[in-house]
């Protein structure tokens, strides 16, 4: 047994020490503070698994007290906020197919008569099932809705239709993932989550990896300029995500039995510009950290709320407003959208348009900021 006689003045130096050192990284110091008060932050305000006020669209094919008195009872429930009328099917499959619309209720006409002849008329309610985390509630509670405002309604000789077994049948017809198979979510997000991880650390390790090593003098000695450095460091990086990008999409084929219902060239193109997004986002984290251990600090700090805040484990519209504005930052947030849109919904390029236009502008401001912070010179 070691005598620790005598020992407490060299451990209160190497203490002393080491609270120096930690004061100097103020990078490490600051992700130890902020890193916990984040994650009370999001799990204790803005991760919600009963996510209400969901965006629905209303068709209906007559105008009587009983239809307006359905359609404000849900409004009422808090879980379907009615911002929409509806055209037709057509319009509302594309609303539904866009995320337009997370629901669309159909009353058609002659329900009202139906229902006073207590002939059980049934209204259609069409659901985006792909997440179905988001749905499923709202789902359940639809029944219990429409026979809550339909026992205000039935009064006096009416009365008697509410002794039977609902007066009203509500069908609903769950769209993209009728068997809400939790795998057809899941896995297409991982495409995302996958690259962010790995492709985000990789990158953000390369630059400060040359400054450990002394081998940032060989680069600021050749003519290349910061564009062309910042090209030079990522492109071998976009094989990586390829490679990736075929096994996760095979597993989900193959294994999981994911449909596949849009267009491959849409996804591939949505993957790419992805892809190119997290290079520019590591590349930028290369700029600041000195450090290999705060590149990963950096990119664990931007993981974090990625895959919290984008809709890959909870629902994006249960979220608060403030929650959703910062996913709408995160580049996750919108390949998911593609992702999910493509594979389950097959939609083209023309509905999922702004996503890429997100992806874009992603990609210039942050590669912008890599360019104006890359060094020429040596501080």
């Amino acid at each position: 047994m070691i005598p620790l006689a005598g020992s407490g003045p060299r451990i209160l130096a190497i203490l002393i020490k080491e609270a120096i050192q930690m004061r100097r990284d103020r990078l490490t110091l600051a992700m130890m503070m902020v890193i916990p008060i984040v994650q009370l932050i999001l799990f204790g305000f803005a991760i919600n698994s009963d996510p209400k006020h969901l965006p629905t669209a209303v068709y209906t094919e007559e105008n009587t007290p009983v239809v307006r008195a359905l359609v404000q009872s849900f409004i009422n429930s808090g879980y379907y906020d009615v911002t929409m009328r509806s055209g037709g099917p057509e319009d509302s499959s594309r609303r539904l197919a866009t995320r337009e619309a997370s629901f669309v209720i159909h009353i058609p006409a002659g329900f009202t008569r139906r229902l006073i002849r207590g002939e059980r008329p049934q209204m259609l309610i069409e659901a985006d099932a792909s997440d179905p985390a988001a749905s499923s509630i709202a789902i359940g509670r639809a029944q219990a809705i429409v026979d809550h405002a339909l026992s205000h309604e039935l009064k006096g000789p009416l009365s008697r239709q509410r002794q039977q077994p609902g007066p009203v049948q509500v069908v609903i017809q769950p769209r993209y993932n009728p068997e809400g198979i939790t795998q057809y979510n899941i896995v297409p997000g991982l495409l995302g989550v996958i690259l962010t991880m790995t492709l985000v650390i990789i990158t953000s390790m390369a630059m400060t990896r040359e400054n450990e090593r002394g081998n940032m003098e060989n680069l600021l000695a050749m003519p290349a300029r910061p564009l062309e450095v910042m090209i030079g460091k990522i492109a071998p990086y976009l094989l990586m995500g390829a490679t990736q990008t075929l096994i996760v999409l095979l597993a989900a084929r193959f294994i999981f039995n994911v449909p596949f219902r849009g267009p491959l060239w849409t996804l591939l193109l949505g993957v790419l510009t992805f892809i190119i997004a997290n290079l520019s986002l590591g590349f930028t984290f290369s700029t600041i950290a000195k450090t290999q251990l705060q590149a990963m600090q950096m990119t664990f700090f931007f993981f974090l709320p990625s895959i919290l805040l984008s809709g890959f484990m909870f629902p994006f519209r249960g979220m608060p407003n403030w929650a959703q504005y910062i996913g709408e930052v995160l580049p996750l947030t919108h390949f998911l959208r593609i992702v999910r849109g493509v594979m389950l919904k097959g939609v083209g390029i023309g509905d999922i348009a702004i996503e890429f236009q997100a992806l874009l502008i992603f990609i210039m401001v942050v590669g912008t900021i890599a360019i104006l912070r890359y060094r020429r010179t040596l501080d």
